[in-house]
């Protein structure tokens, strides 16, 4: 089963990454530039180089297009594993499919991973 994310990296909630980043030992202050770079940043849209949105300053997801947002996702979702020998997850930041044999309408594979996603 394939799985998409929609809108992945904007769902990151940089607090609760920095919580698995401190459970991992990173050393604070690569935790400390994390949440710096996940907080407090302007964006705005500009269209033929002329005109410009209004700038929002958002304080979730993290940046599209950057290089250290999808191993960013990567950490953040790093929790949603299988927890039987069953099925395996194969994850490439937001992309994840699910490996394994289901019988009789067994579909609790499926049901664990919908939990995981409305957390």
């Amino acid at each position: 089963m394939f799985y998409d994310f929609s809108s992945a990296f904007n769902t990151i909630q940089p607090h609760i990454l920095c919580d698995k980043l401190i459970s991992y030992d990173i050393r604070p202050s690569i935790v400390l530039w994390v949440l710096d770079y996940l907080t407090s940043r302007p964006q705005f849209v500009q269209l033929n180089a002329s005109i410009n949105s209004d700038v929002l300053t958002t304080n979730t997801g993290a940046p599209q297009g950057a290089v250290l947002s999808p191993f960013l996702f990567s950490l953040y979702t790093s929790d949603c594993r299988s927890s039987n020998d069953d099925c395996v997850f194969d994850k490439y930041a937001d992309d994840t499919v699910q490996i394994g044999l289901i019988t009789d309408d067994d579909d609790r594979a499926k049901g664990r991973v919908y939990k995981y996603v409305q957390k």
